[in-house]
Formats: C-alpha cells, sequence, structure tokens
C-alpha cells in the first residue's frame, strides 16, 4: 500500500532524476548576445566563447582567431539543444585542446537558426524534397548576406577578433555544414577554413555539388566528417572527389569516415578534436 511518505520520496526521487537531466553543461566564459537581422529577422542570439583570461588586463591589446558555427543552441549546452538532449561539447573541447597546446586560444560564434521550422528555410539554398513538412521557398541563398554583412562585421565590432578571412574558419552539420559549402562557394576568399559534419548537399538533384564542381576558390583547408549509419558517405565521397580535382592534397584536405557512427551531435563532439587540431594547427 502506498503511503503518502512513499509517494512524496518517490515524487522527489523523480524530481532529483529530472533536475540531473536537465543540468546545464556550459563551461567557460560564453556570452550569449541578443542579435537582430534584417535579412533573417526571426529573434535569435549569438553565442560568444571566449578564451581564458580574454577579461584580462594583461589581455586587452590581444586578438584572436574565430570559429564561426552553424545551429548555435546544439554547441555548447543541454539545456538549449534542440535534438535529442545532445550538444557538441565544443566549449569543453575547445578548453582541453587550448590547456594541451594543441590548438591556439579562439573566439567561437555560435550563431543560432532561427528555430526549427525556419531552420530548412535558412539554411536551404534550393529545395529539399525529402523534407517533411517541405519548404517550398527557401532562403538559403541570403545565408552569406545574413553572415559575411552582417554577423561577421558585428563580432569584429564588438570582440577582439584579428579581422580578415585568414583568422576565419565556418562550420556546421547536416543542413548547417551544407549552407556553410554554400557560402565558402559564393563567397571565395571568405574563410581560411571549412568545418563539415554529416554536409546535406542533396538537394535539387544534388545542385550544391555541380556548383562545388565549377568551383576553383577554396579555403586552405577543409575538414568533412561523416559515420556510415544512414549517413551521406556517398555524398562526401563525391565531393572529395571535387576537392581533390581542384587541388586540394592532404595537407588541405581531412576526411573522416567513422564506422558505426550516427547522424546525430554525440558524434561530431567524438570527432571535434581531429577537426580543431587539423583547421588550427598552423598560426593564423
Amino acid at each position: 500500500m502506498l503511503t503518502f511518505g512513499s509517494l512524496l520520496l518517490t515524487f522527489l526521487a523523480a524530481s532529483g532524476v529530472a533536475a540531473q537531466q536537465r543540468r546545464c553543461t556550459t563551461v567557460g566564459d560564453l556570452e550569449i548576445v541578443t542579435f537582430a537581422s534584417k535579412v533573417f529577422p526571426a529573434p535569435r542570439s549569438l553565442r560568444v566563447l571566449l578564451p581564458a583570461g580574454y577579461r584580462l588586463p594583461g589581455s586587452h591589446d590581444r586578438r584572436y582567431p574565430v570559429l564561426y558555427m552553424n545551429d548555435g543552441q546544439n554547441l555548447f549546452d543541454v539545456c538549449t539543444t534542440m535534438y535529442g538532449g545532445e550538444e557538441w561539447r565544443l566549449d569543453e573541447t575547445v578548453e582541453e585542446l587550448t590547456a594541451q597546446g594543441k590548438i591556439k586560444p579562439m573566439i567561437v560564434v555560435g550563431i543560432d537558426n532561427g528555430g526549427r521550422r525556419l531552420r530548412p528555410k535558412e539554411y536551404l539554398p534550393y529545395v529539399d524534397d525529402t523534407l517533411t513538412p517541405r519548404e517550398p521557398n527557401p532562403e538559403g541563398r541570403l545565408y552569406p548576406g545574413f553572415l559575411l554583412d552582417e554577423v561577421v562585421p558585428f563580432v569584429e565590432r564588438h570582440y577582439r577578433v584579428v579581422p580578415g578571412a585568414r583568422h576565419r574558419v565556418l562550420g556546421g552539420s547536416s543542413y548547417g555544414a551544407g549552407i556553410a559549402l554554400y557560402a565558402a562557394i559564393k563567397r571565395p576568399r571568405a574563410f581560411e577554413g571549412l568545418l563539415l559534419e554529416s554536409p546535406s548537399i542533396y538537394a535539387e538533384d544534388y545542385r550544391l555539388l555541380k556548383e562545388a564542381a565549377d568551383t576553383r576558390t577554396w579555403p586552405r583547408r577543409i575538414y568533412i566528417g561523416t559515420g556510415t549509419v544512414q549517413e551521406p558517405v556517398a555524398d562526401v565521397r563525391k565531393l572529395e572527389a571535387l576537392l581533390q580535382k581542384a587541388g586540394l592534397g592532404r595537407d588541405r584536405l581531412y576526411v573522416v569516415v567513422r564506422e558505426g557512427a550516427a547522424h546525430s551531435e554525440k558524434w561530431w563532439a567524438e570527432r571535434l578534436p581531429d577537426a580543431l587540431q587539423f583547421l588550427f594547427s598552423s598560426p593564423m
């Protein structure tokens, strides 16, 4: 027979588990800044991870390279992630690699998407017929302007970054990787590196891949990662071949296909240390 006391204990135990599951996971100095865009007017934030010591008086003249990442909600904290309660652990990974001297201190800018419903509209330059519900009017063609004419100037005004393309890396996953690739194609010489995880490049009969085939100017280094469980392995191999044909050798192109890995933040987080070390292994 359940008594009031046993019911209370059961409730408290369940509440404790729920609270533990909701425990936020951000580490380091993360600023969350409201950002207003004329291109994509949906409310959003920029999540700016600052390096250790950034605010110390002795660091006031120091400037840092920048990693810009799409889907900012999913990068740092399980309390804000949009899918499956997983996050990239970007803050923990950058902190660990910097402390170990494997990468130099950097600023990371997580760029929020406009929300679950608006994400395809913002990140798809072309119609994806596999999407449910379908997005008939994607606006991803506006994304390079949103990023380079709004976000980047805002960051360079408000934070001590090293300005210019040579100190700028862009990344994302899935649709976020596809639109990062699109931005690099449409705005050549705007980025020093690309970080592409499980890139979605199949929309409108692989139009993005066809545009990549006609592109001759690429960032200095490109990292591409994917798994083998319901992942775009064949598409990644096609993109790899196009980049190799464009002249990117092993010093500029790093492709990882992880056996048994799936399409989620868990696996992108697992591959992240190698990606960051490849992209930031030499002074920027």
